[in-house]
């Protein structure tokens, strides 16, 4: 499976990283998910567009960078 890496410059807590784990949990259950909060950088397994869609969902602004 491969892996798309978002920037989410408005992810900057711990609670931002709660929130978007479980975002993504709900729409990709089976996914990795790796999230750097120092660098804002949030890499995830699985479809990159329904990962996105969450991500924006959950009132993030992501920008795919890989």
């Amino acid at each position: 499976m491969s892996a798309t890496i978002f920037l989410v410059s408005d992810m900057t807590c711990g609670h931002c990283e709660k929130t978007l784990r479980g975002a993504l949990a709900d729409v990709l259950p089976d996914a990795s998910v790796s999230i750097d909060l120092a660098t804002h950088k949030l890499t995830v397994t699985g479809d990159a567009a329904t990962a996105e869609a969450a991500i924006r969902d959950a009132g993030y602004s992501p920008e795919r960078v890989g």
